[in-house]
């Protein structure tokens, strides 16, 4: 959202971040397209981000800005904290990579690879007001986390690595990014499309040779019939990142999860897809969701710690134990329904995934 488009309580919130030069600041701003100056306090920030208009109605909630104190505008260490932040996101391979100065990813995936356009694109798991939302219970860990918690899951299963200090300046800065993208957003409140796209799938298992169909005929060209995807020329990162193998994600990871991954693909792949208007079917995502599941990936260390309430556990988690009797193989390709049913009867639980 441009400045000029914010409410006139927001820009007086806003102007009270700066230093005692804030007027100046704004007013050179009010007056840039008229002067035709361009005004940069770091090069290495990345742009405002132009976010659509969502459907979904929130409330005007006024903005916290005491959480903004370590990220000051117009002080360039910390506006490139944000910068660094992005680049973390964006790049992550080339910096925390098993390839890097600081190996902490045991993968040459980037946040980006799931995270689409720098975690600004709805229904791609947008980073927009999230840090707002933590702390935040987890049934993974069955605890109450902090988002820097999140953000290191991530690192030792999507990204098959170990996490980062928690006073470290990486985790500072990728908080700081998200921030920065949350400026002009209610705090604790979710935008529409801050998660994945629902997908009504089918009560059968999933149909492993259609899936590898729907895969050859809209997944080949950028991922590669080996689904080993394609590198950025110069760079440890991937154009198009691999779907399995030893690059990609472990099976901890919460896309080894068929229904998270058919959401995730329903509203973004092929590339360029939006969830206004996706591509493939229901079933044509949860097929290919689930080939892309079948391969071999590494395996996460202790994966039965994982839910210490077993009763809180996703249905489609492919790896045990359970408290349920439904064999391994359905809890990774289904059918689904009977296992929601038994969960609803049981425990009273309602399961969507």
């Amino acid at each position: 959202m441009e400045f000029s488009n914010l409410p006139k309580h927001r820009k007086e919130q806003l102007a009270q971040l700066t230093t005692g030069t804030s007027r100046i600041v704004l007013s050179l701003l009010m007056g840039l397209f008229g002067v035709g100056l361009i005004w940069s306090v770091d090069s290495a920030l990345p742009p405002a981000q132009e976010f659509p208009e969502y459907s979904q109605v929130l409330p005007d909630v006024p903005w916290d800005y005491k959480l903004f104190e370590d990220v000051d505008y117009a002080n360039p260490a910390t506006t490139e904290q944000v910068a660094y932040g992005r680049r973390l996101i964006m790049e992550t391979a080339d910096y925390l990579g098993p390839n890097s100065s600081k190996p902490f990813a045991g993968n040459n995936l980037d946040c980006n690879s799931c995270h689409l356009d720098g975690g600004t694109k709805p229904f791609a798991a947008p980073f927009v007001t999230v840090p707002s939302q933590f702390p935040q219970f987890r049934n993974r860990e069955n605890k109450e986390g902090t988002i820097q918690e999140r953000i290191n899951g991530c690192m030792q299963r999507s990204m098959n690595g170990r996490p980062l200090p928690e006073d470290s300046e990486e985790l500072a800065a990728m908080v700081a990014y998200m921030e920065w993208l949350s400026l002009d957003k209610p705090r604790g409140e979710k935008i529409n499309g801050n998660k994945f796209l629902k997908v009504n799938y089918p009560d059968r298992a999933v149909d492993l040779k259609h899936g590898e169909k729907v895969y050859v005929q809209h997944c080949t060209t950028c991922h590669q019939s080996d689904g080993q995807g394609q590198r950025n020329p110069g760079s440890n990162t991937y154009l198009y990142p691999p779907l399995w193998g030893p690059d990609s994600y472990n099976h901890g990871a919460g896309m080894h999860r068929v229904i998270t991954a058919a959401q995730f693909i329903k509203g973004n792949m092929p590339l360029g897809t939006t969830a206004d208007e996706p591509l493939l079917s229901d079933e044509e995502a949860y097929d290919v969701a689930g080939y892309i599941n079948s391969f071999a990936r590494p395996l996460k260390n202790n994966p039965e710690a994982d839910f210490p309430n077993k009763k809180l556990k996703p249905m489609s988690t492919p790896y045990g134990p359970w408290v349920d009797p439904f064999p391994a193989a359905q809890h990774k390709f289904g059918p689904f329904g009977e296992i929601a049913a038994f969960y609803q009867n049981e425990y009273g639980l309602k399961k969507s995934k």
